[in-house]
Order: C-alpha cells, then structure tokens, then sequence
C-alpha cells in the first residue's frame, strides 16, 4: 500500500486524486497540504507540509509553484520521499533546482500527466524529423478561463520536443501582433486561448507549401492527469534518486 501526501489536496486536482485514490485498493493517501485545514477531510490536513506528522511514501503535489522549495525540502529532510511534481508554471530557475535535487532524491516531473499527450510529443518529434524545415511549426493551446500561466506547460513541453530535434537554434515567438516582419524559419509560434471550462487542447500545426499537417490532443476530463499522478506516485515509491518523466514510467 503507497502512502501518498497530496499537497494542494483540496484544489481541483486534489479533489480528484481523492476521489481516484478512494477506489483503489494499492494506494491511500495519508495526509494533504493545503492553504487551509478541513477537520472534516477524510485524511489529516496541514498548512505547513513540516507539521506533517504521518508516515508517507511519496508525495503529489498540484498545488502551486511557489511550494516547491518547501515540498523538495521536507522530502529531503525525511529521508529522500520521492516526489512527484505536477504543478505548472515553474520559473526556470525552479526547474534548474528540481532537477538539482534529484541528484540525491528521486523526482517524477512532468508538466502533462497525459499518457496521450506524450504520445502526441513523440509523433511531432517524429513530423518535425521527417519534415525538416521546410515546413512551418505552430503551437495552438486552449485552456478554461481560470487558468493563470500561459502559454501552457504542455505546448512548452511540445515546443521544447520538437526543438529538440531540430538543426540549429529554434526561437519561440508568443507575441506575434508586435513583429512586422516575415516569419522566419527558426521560428515556433505558441499561441494561448483562455475561455469556459475547456480542461485542455492542444494542436501543433505543421504547414508547408499547399499542405498542412495538424496533431492534435483535447483532454476531456481531468481525471486523465489524475489516473496519471496516482499511477507515478505507485511507481516512483521506492526508486533510487533520480529524474524521471512519463518516458520512464510507460
């Protein structure tokens, strides 16, 4: 039995990791973290992740980026936890300290839980391999209308795939409206939409000359990046220090 602490549990991914781990018979979760207690929580909850007093074996955290020097911290002082990181909106400074920290601790991090959606990354690694250059590459993003960070972790997560195995240096261009110029070759537009409830979609669009290409992800429900979560917190319990991603887990 995994023994989770979900920090931001009472968020809206952390009413739906509740929900998920309520029905499954391989993990629990021991303790949440959020901006508030609830005595009424179904599990101990705390405002300071260093209050926790129960025994866990991993943690989850969707809560905000801001609790992931305190979140590395405590995993680090109770023995190396292993922790899986979900939240979005990471400076890069913060990424460059997770990664660090996963030098002596095992770190899950990926900012899309999506089994589709990394399937989604490797085919347009695969289309920006065979189409080269001559074809252009354009990010489209659509997320509900409380969603702060833009663009979004995912198509970061995508424009960073495919520039990965492109030749040269790849630019991002977020702000189109402000350049009167052509488009230049390097370039990777990424385009945010924010409206409704729209959970997530994600297009990367390759067009060339009388021809377009389009890869697309719509995520219909969050308990997808849920069911993801929970399956890497079952994973990661006892893993050696480390960086691992969903390529690792499937």
């Amino acid at each position: 039995m995994t023994r989770i602490l979900l920090c931001g549990c009472f968020g809206k991914m952390g009413r739906v990791i509740t929900q998920l781990v309520a029905d499954r018979p391989d993990c629990e979760i021991t303790a949440g973290v959020d901006l508030q207690c609830d005595p009424n929580a179904a599990f101990p909850t705390y405002t300071d992740i260093y209050a926790v007093q129960e025994t866990v074996d991993v943690i989850i955290d969707f809560s905000h980026p801001s609790l992931l020097s305190p979140i590395l911290g405590y995993a680090a002082q109770n023995g190396g936890i292993p922790v899986v990181l979900c939240t979005t909106g990471y400076s890069s400074e913060q990424v460059e300290a997770l990664k660090a920290a996963a030098e002596t601790q095992p770190i899950f991090y990926s900012r899309n839980m999506s089994l589709g959606i990394n399937l989604l990354i490797e085919l347009s690694k695969k289309a920006a391999k065979v189409l080269g250059d001559q074809f252009d590459i354009e990010i489209i993003e659509k997320h509900h209308n409380q969603k702060i960070d833009a663009p979004s972790g995912t198509a970061l997560m995508l424009a960073d795939a495919i520039s990965s195995v492109r030749e040269g240096e790849t630019q991002y261009m977020y702000d189109r409206h402000a350049q009167r110029k052509k488009r230049e070759k390097n370039e990777i537009g990424l385009h945010a939409v924010r409206g409704g409830t729209i959970v997530g979609e994600h297009e990367v669009i390759f067009a060339g000359n009388h021809e377009v290409i389009t890869l697309s992800h719509s995520a219909q429900s969050k308990e997808l990046f849920a069911v993801g979560a929970v399956n890497a917190a079952v994973f990661m319990c006892g893993k050696a220090p480390g960086l691992y991603d969903m390529s690792a887990m499937i």
